[in-house]
C-alpha cells in the first residue's frame, strides 16, 4: 500500500529537481513560457515550471571573435589580405536571443563584410599608418549594427596586412630613397653651416689682422709637433700682396 505513496515522492522529487536551475554570475537566463518570452533571470537559483518553461543561457562575458583573412583592393588599387580580431560582449540578452538567430554568425559575417568595406575605402599608406583610425572605424560602424541585437562591440584590432612582394620591394625601394634624400638634404645643411661659420670667422680677421697672425702661428705649432721629414709653412696672403708689384695708375693729359 506505500507503493503508490512511494512512487508519487520519487515524481514530486523529479519534477523538483527539474525544476530548479543554478546560473552562473556571467549567465543569464532568457525564459520562454508556452512560446512566449518572459525575460530574463539570473544569477543564482531560478525556478522553473516542468514542460511549461524554457530557458535558453546567454554568456555576459565579453567573447574574442576572429576574423579570418579578406581580399582587399585599397582605394589606390593595391591588392592586399588583411585580419582583425573583435572584442564584444552581450548587454541585453533578451534581444540577443529574440532579434537574431545566432548573434556569434551574424556579428562574424558583419564584421567581415565591414572589414572589406572600411580597408577599401582608405589608401594603403593610411591603412599602414593609421591603422588606430581603421580600427575606431569599424567599431563605430559594427556597434551601430549590432545596437538593436543587444551587443556592445568593445574592441577591434587589424591584426595583420598581407601585402604583394612586388609591393614590399617597391615600399622598400621608397624607403631607401627618402633616406638618400634625407641624408642628401642634412649634407647640405652642413655645408651650409660650415659656409656661414667661414664667413663670420673671415669677417672678424677682417677686423682684427692680429686674429690671422696667431691662427698662423698656431697652423705652425700643429704642424711641428708631427713627426713629418719635410715641413710646408703656409705664407700669408698679405705678404704676397706686399711683393706684388703695384700697377702703375692711369695718367691725364693736360
Amino acid at each position: 500500500m506505500f507503493i503508490p505513496q512511494i512512487i508519487l515522492l520519487v515524481l514530486l522529487g523529479a519534477l523538483v529537481v527539474t525544476a530548479l536551475r543554478v546560473l552562473n554570475e556571467y549567465e543569464r537566463g532568457v525564459i520562454f513560457r508556452l512560446g512566449r518570452c518572459i525575460g530574463a533571470k539570473g544569477p543564482g537559483l531560478i525556478i522553473l515550471i516542468p514542460v511549461i518553461d524554457k530557458m535558453v543561457k546567454v554568456s555576459m562575458r565579453i567573447l574574442t571573435l576572429d576574423v579570418p583573412n579578406q581580399d582587399v583592393i585599397t582605394q589606390d588599387n593595391v591588392s592586399l589580405k588583411v585580419n582583425a580580431v573583435i572584442y564584444f560582449r552581450v548587454v541585453d540578452p533578451v534581444k540577443a536571443i529574440l532579434e537574431i538567430e545566432d548573434y556569434m554568425f551574424g556579428t562574424s559575417q558583419l564584421a567581415q563584410t565591414t572589414l572589406r568595406s572600411v580597408c577599401g575605402g582608405v589608401e594603403l599608406d593610411d591603412l599602414l599608418s593609421h591603422r588606430d583610425k581603421v580600427n575606431a572605424r569599424i567599431q563605430a560602424i559594427l556597434d551601430q549594427h549590432t545596437d538593436p541585437w543587444g551587443i556592445k562591440v568593445a574592441t577591434v584590432e587589424v591584426k595583420h596586412i598581407d601585402l604583394p612582394q612586388e609591393m614590399q620591394r617597391a615600399m622598400a625601394k621608397q624607403a631607401e630613397a627618402e633616406r638618400e634624400r634625407r641624408a642628401k638634404v642634412i649634407g647640405a645643411e652642413g655645408e651650409y653651416q660650415a659656409a656661414t661659420k667661414l664667413a663670420e670667422a673671415a669677417e672678424i680677421i677682417s677686423h682684427h689682422p692680429a686674429a690671422l697672425q696667431l691662427r698662423y702661428l698656431q697652423t705652425m705649432r700643429e704642424m711641428a709637433s708631427e713627426s713629418k721629414s719635410a715641413t710646408i709653412l703656409p705664407i700669408p696672403l698679405d705678404i704676397l700682396n706686399v711683393l706684388m708689384p703695384k700697377k702703375a695708375g692711369n695718367t691725364t693729359k693736360d
